[in-house]
């Protein structure tokens, strides 16, 4: 069995579990819609974008970038249950490729992500935010959604692997609140301090917030700074360094994988 049939067996085993508990997917889902309305209509009236704009069409492409974050808990999670209870040593006993397992799970978080990026769209268009631009921009723009999570899932199987059980949950969730929050994902760095916002525009979920809002036609909230005009490129740049670092570590940390 080769390794591409392996790991879509394996993504239709995950597919199929989160069928029968849906749950998972379902609530990360609802707190991702709950801080877009939380930060839309709740807050939204007390921030303003630099350089002009409504709020909500600032705020909605950054949401969907921090919502492609959020996901890896998911990831790790999953990845973490699975080597503590020994599902991950029967695979490994099985004569197929030690990188089925990790692309059976990419395979599968995809497509939840997908769905996810799909709800949380239409849900914008349903609370006000619209799109002003072509076909071309917008599918650019959701592809470079899906990558920044595509490159995040290697860090979430990363550190599944490496810290099982409940300490894979732990740390991703303090890994993940810092640096979804210090970004551009709900506001922009010119309105931080000046060492602050340097940082935040440095993050990569930043790079795929600006990018995605230039390509949506959204305001951007930038007037000066690295991503005015290169946010396209580090939205592509930043996730393939993390993929190029953290799919060698998840498969170096499978093969190293002991009960």
């Amino acid at each position: 069995m080769n390794t591409l049939r392996a790991g879509w067996v394996i993504t239709q085993r995950d597919l199929a579990h989160w069928v029968r508990q849906p749950w998972a997917p379902i609530f990360n889902l609802l707190f991702a819609i709950m801080l877009l309305l939380i930060f839309g209509f709740l807050f939204g009236g007390a921030i303003t974008v630099p350089g002009g704009g409504d709020y909500i069409q600032f705020l909605l492409p950054g949401m969907l970038a921090l919502s492609m974050m959020f996901g890896v808990e998911a990831t790790a999670t999953a990845m973490a249950n699975d080597a503590r209870k020994g599902i991950t040593d029967r695979f490994r006993s099985m004569p197929i490729s030690s990188a089925a397992v990790s692309l059976g799970r990419v395979g599968a978080d995809m497509s939840n992500s997908a769905v996810e990026l799909l709800v949380l769209i239409v849900g914008g268009l349903i609370i006000g935010w619209r799109v002003d631009a072509g076909p071309a921009p917008v599918a650019l723009a959701v592809g470079l959604l899906l990558w920044l999570r595509f490159a995040l899932l290697w860090l979430g199987i990363y550190l599944g692997l490496l810290l099982r059980g409940e300490g894979a949950t732990a740390a991703v969730q303090v890994l993940v609140w810092p640096i979804g929050f210090l970004s551009t994902a709900i506001v922009s760095a010119e309105t931080m301090p000046g060492w602050l916002g340097a940082i935040a525009s440095w993050n990569p979920l930043s790079a795929t917030a600006a990018a995605a809002r230039q390509l949506f036609g959204n305001p951007t909230g930038l007037t000066e700074g690295p991503l005015v005009d290169g946010a396209v490129w580090l939205a592509i740049g930043w996730p393939l360094l993390i993929t190029v670092i953290f799919l060698p570590l998840s498969a170096r940390a499978y093969r190293r994988l002991r009960t």
